[in-house]
């Protein structure tokens, strides 16, 4: 049995797609946000046709739509996710930066720990943009694929015959004839898309199968978004990240984030916790990013575009599908269906993207379609757990999350902050952190042996010096 490690390097790989073989007739993908498209993107290579079901009308260009109503807070591309998007569409960088995006490197990220500047790991870099630009290239290159084509309509359930999925029962969109007669999309294969509020277990559970258990960590985050003008076409900075250590009482920002996006514009969110209100005002907006380190000042002293938005969300989760003993083939599950984490951590999208990896590697691997695809849902284990992992334990870190906590969690918390303390002013351990958290490597990473003594030397070398590393001013 491959150790988790070993399976996240091969869907991490940044070798191009081979040629591949087709096994599918017709693969139908409920949802035509950015884990389908991209499910859509694999399932191409595989399948004979592939349908995308989607109850709204896709815009053709960069715009917002109902179905992701948080696509004006800011969306993180990770390295692990520019990969897979490299591996899957070629060229697909070149074509965000001409639409406006900002390929960035790591010497112009800048990120702080409690106001004091982290060192660049001098490897990781950024796509930054706006979500529904994104989105929009995405979906167009996914739509460009001759045999994939988009039908708006609203999936309604599942058909099953004897142990496998054999089609969709499908509806009128919303807006549409509500009484509209129901037909069934036939289907060789069938990928759920449809989000943190996804149908897909009461449909198991109405046509005999097992629910997949639901686990959550309550964690109660609110975003405030705000645009501005950007006075350079080609910023010196393209991102930044400042985070602030849980205290027992919630600071008002505990996070802030910037990013340089299209349109000559900052892209600038603001999270916070605990129950406050939300930050709605401007002059609020502006004073709290006075509060953080220069750039973010800077950044509001230009032409405000647009209000300040607020999200809000309960919860993170994960439906655990791997755990089904009874489920049927033909059939997965992916993205936000299957597990959204915190979104102050950035996972979402390049979690889905290697997701679809998995999907990938599946379907390479001459898989028996006639049982469950277990297979698929172990490899998309290790990539939630990996994310879930991350996320989990930052958020456990705060006084005001009350578990569960996982087995030893004393020992790896005293761990963890040793290595992330270290990756404040060491590079070798910058690179071993941000590797896993810019989702590039398995979290197993950090606990080798040679990684935690080094952690240890640099704190006891810091704790051992005056001073130590400066808070910015201003």
């Amino acid at each position: 049995m491959e150790s988790p490690a070993r399976v996240f390097a091969q869907l991490s790989t940044d070798e191009p797609l081979a040629q591949a073989d087709v096994v599918l007739g017709r693969a139908v993908v409920l949802g035509g946000s950015m884990a389908g498209l991209l499910a859509a993107r694999v399932l191409s290579d595989h399948a004979e046709s592939v349908v995308i079901i989607e109850r709204d009308d896709l815009p053709e260009g960069v715009a917002s739509r109902p179905g992701t109503p948080h696509d004006g807070q800011l969306h993180t591309l990770m390295h692990g996710g520019r990969v897979q998007l490299r591996r899957m569409f070629p060229g697909f960088e070149a074509d965000a930066e001409a639409l406006g995006a900002v390929i960035s490197s790591p010497y112009n990220i800048r990120a702080y720990a409690d106001g004091v500047p982290k060192v660049s790991d001098g490897r990781m870099g950024l796509l930054s943009c706006s979500r529904p630009l994104l989105e929009a290239l995405v979906r167009r290159r996914t739509l460009a694929l001759p045999n994939v084509k988009v039908l708006t309509c609203r999936a309604k359930g599942l058909e099953f015959r004897g142990d496998a999925v054999t089609g969709v029962r499908c509806g009128p969109a919303a807006g549409e004839d509500a009484g509209g007669q129901e037909w069934v999309e036939e289907a060789d294969f069938v990928v759920d898309a449809m989000g943190r509020a996804s149908k897909l277990g009461d449909w198991l559970e109405k046509g005999g199968w097992e629910r997949p258990a639901m686990r959550r960590m309550l964690i109660g985050i609110d975003y405030a978004t705000g645009y501005f003008r950007r006075t350079q076409s080609d910023p010196e900075l393209a991102a930044a990240i400042a985070y602030r250590t849980p205290t027992a009482v919630p600071p008002r920002v505990a996070s802030g984030a910037i990013t340089s996006i299209e349109g000559d514009r900052w892209l600038i969110t603001l999270a916070n916790y605990g129950k406050q209100p939300p930050i709605r005002d401007v002059a609020e907006f502006r004073e709290l990013c006075g509060e953080l380190p220069a750039v973010y000042r800077e950044a509001v002293t230009g032409e405000q575009l647009g209000e300040i938005s607020t999200y809000h969300q309960a919860d993170s989760r994960r439906r655990e599908f791997h755990l089904l003993r009874r489920l049927p083939a033909r059939l997965i599950s992916v993205g936000d269906a299957v597990a959204s984490f915190n979104p102050i951590y950035g996972q979402g999208m390049s979690s889905a993207a290697l997701q679809a990896s998995a999907l990938s590697r599946y379907l390479r691997s001459a898989p028996d379609l006639r049982q469950p695809a277990r297979d698929f849902f172990a490899a998309q284990r290790v990539v939630v757990d990996a994310a879930w992992q991350v996320s989990t334990a930052a958020d456990l870190a705060r006084p005001d999350v009350h578990g569960p906590y996982p087995r030893g969690y004393r020992v790896t918390k005293w761990f963890a902050e040793q290595i992330a303390n270290a990756s404040i002013t060491d590079r070798e351990v910058a690179v071993r952190f941000n590797s896993v958290t810019y989702m590039r490597t398995h979290p197993s990473a950090l606990s080798a042996p040679s990684t935690l003594l080094r952690a240890l030397r640099v704190n006891l070398s810091k704790s051992g010096r005056s001073g130590g590393p400066q808070r910015e001013r201003g």
